[in-house]
């Protein structure tokens, strides 16, 4: 069997899709029509997990970030190994390490953790999400402190795809880490004038000084400190440590990553007011 955590995001909506007549159930905070059976589960209880997980399962292990991330998802890994469970896929970040900011720290932590299980394993590496920009496009705009640095931005279909063929094919030929990036990298000026073809008129990008990002990001309601490392996070990424791509995709699933421009084509009327 496999079991999918994070089952409604956006990631574990498609993975349930690609993985088609397989045996899967999904853990769900609430129901939730997936297409597939579902229990009730949550991470603040990691209990409610470990009583779906029997001796040869696949686990899926995924969720937004929140304050008990970390201790959460250990303990998970901890009960999956005591159910023994035949292998885990996590979502983590490129780039993941402890002592890392914000959520490459919390990710980092988790894989380090599933790697010392002795669980099979195996750590997705993706960078961001076309995805998330469509929640940045505001009034022509959107804004960030990323410079010049080109970014290989991953529709999160194909983080799914991938994890969909690592959890059906043998253990054996699945583990380690994989890191997963769209078909090119862009910078976000470039990114804008994708947008702005696609929809015809204009969007820019504005490029802001952490400290500016951060006051821009506290006035959509962020708490101060995370809204400073996140614009912090920003010029990190803009250094070029995602500049380069992987053929990850296209050697798992056996054809390439989507293009930004396929996203933003079948995306187009969710930037619309």
């Amino acid at each position: 069997m496999i079991v999918v955590t994070g089952a409604t995001g956006t990631i574990g909506r498609a993975l349930i899709g690609s993985l088609g007549g397989e045996d899967v159930v999904a853990v769900v905070r609430r129901p939730a029509d997936l297409g597939c059976r579902y229990v009730l589960g949550d991470f603040d209880r990691p209990e409610t997990i470990a009583r779906v997980l029997s001796p040869g399962d696949r686990l899926f292990l995924n969720s937004s970030l929140w304050p008990g991330f970390t201790g959460a998802h250990r303990a998970v890994i901890d009960l999956a190994r005591e159910a023994g469970v035949a292998h885990v896929v996590t979502v983590s970040v490129r780039g993941a390490a402890p002592g890392r900011p914000l959520g490459g720290g919390m990710h980092g932590d988790v894989d380090a953790h599933l790697r010392a299980s002795g669980l099979p394993w195996s750590v997705l590496q993706p960078v961001g999400f076309m995805q998330n920009l469509l929640a940045e496009v505001r009034d022509g705009h959107f804004h960030g402190s990323y410079g010049p640095g080109p970014v290989g931005y991953i529709d999160a279909r194909d983080v799914a795809a991938v994890a969909a063929a690592l959890l059906t094919r043998p253990v054996a030929e699945a583990g380690g880490d994989h890191v997963l990036t769209g078909p090119d990298a862009r910078t976000h000026e470039e990114i804008a004038a994708a947008i702005s073809a696609v929809l015809r008129r204009p969007v820019a990008y504005v490029d802001l000084p952490v400290p500016a990002m951060a006051a821009h990001l506290a006035g959509q309601g962020m708490p101060a400190d995370a809204a400073h490392r996140l614009a912090a996070l920003m010029a990190e990424v803009g250094d070029g440590r995602w500049a380069t791509t992987t053929t990850t995709v296209e050697d798992i699933t056996g054809r390439p990553p989507r293009s930004l421009t396929r996203f933003l084509a079948e995306h187009a009327t969710a930037f619309l007011p």
